[in-house]
């Protein structure tokens, strides 16, 4: 059963997404290290909703859904941009990228999750966790 919810694109609205991941914890029984692994990918998933996605734009919204079934816990964060070209990220760890403040995130995402779709044109990103 995927339960949601849905909050305001703007950044004091990411403490949702970490009181969420909290409430996943318990559900589901998360280690220490994925409990880990999810909060970072949640949260940089939502600042990426809000901030590129949203364009902070407190009248946009930012929805996470999340479903527990035989292991694999799967999180979908959605916006209500435009969405962007997920196939063309910069790679942040190349020498021209290294030292830039931002564009991480989904780099981080991919190596803390177990798989991660590119949904609606780059408006939903779908994390899958393997437990």
């Amino acid at each position: 059963m995927e339960k949601t919810i849905v909050f305001k694109a703007e950044m004091t609205s990411l403490h949702y997404a970490e009181n969420l991941v909290e409430k996943i914890a318990l559900e589901v029984g998360l280690s220490d290290e994925v409990y880990g692994n999810v909060l970072l990918s949640v949260v940089e998933a939502v600042n990426n909703a809000i901030l590129h996605g949203s364009g902070l734009d407190a009248s946009n919204e930012v929805q996470i859904c999340y479903s527990f079934d035989r292991g694999v816990l799967v999180i979908k964060i959605k916006d209500e941009g435009k969405g962007f070209d997920f196939e063309n990220i910069a790679d942040p760890t190349l020498p021209e990228n290294i030292e830039k403040l931002t564009g991480r995130g989904i780099f981080l995402i991919k190596n803390l999750a177990d798989d991660v779709d590119f949904l609606d044109k780059g408006r939903v990103l779908q994390i899958t966790f393997n437990l």
